[in-house]
């Protein structure tokens, strides 16, 4: 007997139902040519839509054969049939055709699975998603689902709207469905994604599966809480949590975690359980990413070995061992390429080149860039997006002068967002400011281009290195009319561009605005911004506030508050934080950072026993920061025997700095040790390396003037002198002496005198008095580091003309008023 349509119905939906999709369409010409004359119904082509959405090769072009038979058979605006083929369409990724088939199911057949199916289809789309969610909600009354939840959560997580999130919260609990187990799972995921791991921690489920367990691993993997994810491993495992057995996913979600030294042995703990339970030898995924996690911790050795394990090495497993040596060992990185693609035959994908890339990414490496570059044009993978971004970014780190990234990005024929933010970025984040913002405006200019968070954020690190207030300020109103401002990590730019630029009234006032105050990066960020501006008591206070609104500090927050302990000499509270920040909550093992924030407070109070001893549990060697700072102490407290030590270990660290040069001279002429002065000196001049003159700058109505220690360049420069000269005489009758001692040359008592009468910022704070009037600021930028006399003169002017001045040197800002300095003379 033929089969009948309920029959071939029900055949079809079998197939698609157990994956052969295949099979399923195979189904559909068989039923169209059979000689009963049946014809599809409104159940036979869902089925087969399902099955054209779930196939990889041709399935748009069967779809749309699927969609053509339901025009013919007049079933499009069917809702049975109309949603299927929305599906359908946008697991094709057709979001278009998917939204022209929403548009053909009439008004009043359309149910919640139709606008779920369209939501679904705009999961790529998050900003239209929760669009599209909230017509949704007006046209069905609020009606949700479980799938509608777990479909437009993840769109909150992705754009980190957290206040969204909670309000799909509410509707979750409202309509019963946040007990479900992918709810629950979607709602961890949600927050921790957004930062608020407190509350990813609140919707974790009271019975969670194994499922569960791995997303909130994952969370706090995610938010590098390394004592947590693996406190929480240990939980899944004990008894009363009915032991879940771990898998595969178990030890790729904890992996993360292990991002540094700090967690090896945490790493090698578990490596251990992985080998104890098997789950090393389920497939290469997870000995891949134990390559890559030694490598991150430092341990090439271990990497090597878990490599040489792994039985059956697919070009993933290479990727993982080139690019944790591309982090440490380049040589070895385009060594291991070499044995890759000639000795085993494997071909490359983008990964195994942007790794490489990685490697070469630094000047001395510029040849192996270039090679790399060959090697890409010849294997025709210049079009791979994910390689030209990598090629990018090495060409911008290999040289701040070379060419070759703008040449390469200007031959680009198609500049998608990844490439401008890639551009705009590098140019920011390797010291060309100017050139950032002008490749920013150039994108903005561009039709069809709008900017980004991330292209956004970075013109704000480059207004904050030029401390160009003015521009800073377009960006920030730019921010805020492209609805960029509810990011976090883009508020917090904003922060610390007012910060960077002197403005920590403005940057506080921002900040106070702020909807939503929850992500500790907005926190950490007005921290640092107090730290810099030298306010300690503020940043000290809006620590504690933080805390009491239960936002909980990262290393991050602690590095902030370090910082402005040290630049407002509260040594104690410096002391007690590290503590707190090493002992209580979390346990955060300090960073070289945090170290060297500690060493140079207890060495500029003078405890140098204290510093040394610290330096010698550190579990890194000291750098060129940590040294620079003793040795600047040194030479404060006359401390010539350890700064002579001190200053060996500098130079033979960094012979190729001037500065630090500079600092030794200092120290040795301080202390009056003329002929080791003498030798630093001419170390410099036989290195052939060039001292950055001394140099200030100040930008009156839009123009920026500078001014050089002791030479006379502008026509205004005879004013200048005369209403420096007046300055002196008034400065004088409050107590005012130079402080010649600060003058480290061989001179006669007169010329020392003469010669601090024209420092830089002593000219730039004349000219900026002379063109600006009451109560305008006088703000002056530095390039070097402030000395006493300017200090001292600065404070004084301050409360003879009633002007409010800021400095921004090398080291931090001076707010000077009434005769009083943000730092309290302590720098």
């Amino acid at each position: 007997v033929a089969p009948s349509l309920p029959q071939w119905n029900a055949l079809l939906a079998d197939h698609s139902r157990a994956g052969r999709h295949a099979d399923a369409l195979a189904l559909l010409p068989q039923l169209l040519t059979a000689s009963e004359g049946l014809a599809p119904d409104r159940f036979t082509l869902p089925p087969a839509a399902r099955s054209c959405g779930f196939l990889r090769g041709g399935a748009a072009a069967a779809g749309r054969q699927v969609h053509a038979l339901a025009a013919k058979l007049g079933l499009p605006g069917d809702p049975f049939v109309g949603n299927s083929l929305v599906s359908m369409y946008g697991r094709c990724g057709r979001v278009e055709d998917a939204e022209k088939v929403f548009g053909g199911i009439p008004d009043a057949s359309r149910n919640l699975v139709s606008w779920n199916a369209l939501m679904a289809a705009l999961s790529g789309d998050p900003r239209r998603g929760l669009e599209l969610f909230r017509d949704c909600l007006v046209a069905l009354g609020g009606m949700v689902d479980e799938a509608t939840l777990v479909t437009v959560l993840p769109m909150c997580a992705a754009l980190g709207w957290s206040e969204t999130g909670r309000t799909v919260h509410g509707l979750a609990v409202k309509s019963g469905w946040d007990a479900a187990a992918r709810v629950g799972n979607a709602l961890v995921d949600m927050y921790a994604k957004c930062g608020e791991l407190a509350n990813a921690e609140r919707a974790f489920p009271e019975a969670p599966s194994v499922v569960s367990w791995n997303v909130m691993l994952g969370a706090y993997a995610r938010n590098h809480e390394a004592g947590a994810a693996f406190g929480l491993l240990r939980d899944m495992q004990i008894e009363e949590h009915g032991s879940v057995p771990a898998d595969e996913i178990t030890v790729l979600s904890v992996l993360p975690a292990c991002s540094g030294p700090p967690e090896l042995a945490r790493l090698r703990e578990l490596h251990a359980f992985t080998v104890r339970r098997g789950l090393d030898a389920t497939g290469d995924k997870v000995p891949n990413a134990l390559v890559a996690a030694y490598g991150r911790c430092g341990r090439l050795l271990h990497a090597d070995r878990v490599f040489a394990g792994i039985r059956c090495k697919t070009v993933s497993s290479w990727n993982a061992l080139i690019g944790a040596h591309a982090q440490q060992n380049s040589a070895a990185a385009i060594e291991l390429f070499i044995q890759m693609t000639n000795a085993c035959g494997l071909k490359p994908d983008g990964f195994s080149i942007g790794s490489l890339l990685m490697a070469c990414a630094d000047p001395k490496h510029l040849l192996h860039g270039k090679a790399t570059h060959g090697f890409i044009l010849r294997n025709g993978l210049e079009k791979d997006p994910i390689i030209r971004v990598s090629l990018l970014s090495a060409y911008i780190r290999c040289s701040r002068t070379e060419p070759l990234a703008r040449v390469l990005f200007g031959a680009m024929e198609e500049k998608g967002e990844v490439s401008w933010n890639a551009m705009i970025a590098g140019y920011s984040q390797n010291g060309l400011p100017g050139e950032s913002l002008q490749l920013f405006r150039e994108m903005q200019s561009m039709e069809g281009h709008c900017s980004s968070v991330i292209s956004a954020t970075s013109a704000l690190m480059a207004c904050s290195e030029l401390s160009a207030v003015r521009l800073g300020k377009e960006m920030h109103c730019f921010a805020l009319k492209a609805g960029l401002c509810e990011d976090p990590f883009l508020s917090s730019s904003v922060i610390d561009m007012y910060s960077k630029c002197g403005f920590a009234d403005d940057a506080r006032s921002f900040f106070d605005r702020l909807k939503a105050r929850d992500a500790k990066v907005s926190w950490t960020a007005m921290i640092t911004g107090y730290a810099v501006n030298g306010l300690g008591k503020e940043a000290v206070e809006l620590y504690g506030k933080m805390r009491r609104e239960g936002v909980e500090p990262d290393e991050f927050t602690y590095l902030g508050l370090l910082m402005a302990c040290g630049h407002a000499g509260m040594l104690e509270e410096g002391l007690h934080f590290f503590e707190e920040m090493r002992n209580h909550y979390h346990k955060i093992e300090p960073k070289l950072e945090h170290y060297g924030c500690i060493i140079g407070m207890l060495s500029r109070a003078g405890r140098f026993a204290d510093a040394v001893a610290l330096m010698a549990e550190m579990p890194q060697e000291p750098d060129a920061k940590i040294l620079s700072s003793v040795l600047s102490a040194c030479h404060i407290h006359g401390e010539a025997e350890l700064g002579s030590e001190v200053a060996d270990r500098l130079l033979e660290l960094e012979p190729d700095k001037a500065e630090h040069y500079v600092l030794a001279s200092n120290m040795y002429a301080g202390s009056r040790r003329w002929d080791e002065m003498r030798k630093v000196r001419k170390m410099l001049r036989d290195a052939g390396i060039a001292k950055d003159p001394g140099c200030s700058w100040i930008d009156v109505a839009g123009k920026v003037y500078s001014f050089v220690a002791g030479e006379n360049t502008l026509p205004e420069m005879d004013e200048v002198r005369r209403m420096w000269l007046s300055l002196e005489e008034r400065i004088r009758e409050i107590g005012y002496v130079p402080n010649t001692t600060v003058v480290l040359h061989e001179l006669e008592e007169e010329e020392k005198v003469e010669a601090l009468r024209w420092h830089s910022e002593k000219q730039a704070i004349a000219f900026g008095l002379l063109r600006t009037a009451a109560p305008a600021t006088v703000r002056v930028f530095k390039n070097i580091r402030m000395c006493k006399d300017c200090h001292n003169a600065a404070r004084l002017i301050s409360k003879v003309t009633g002007r409010e001045i800021v400095v921004r040197d090398k080291k931090r800002f001076h707010h000077f008023r009434g005769g009083i300095c943000s730092c309290g003379d302590y720098w």
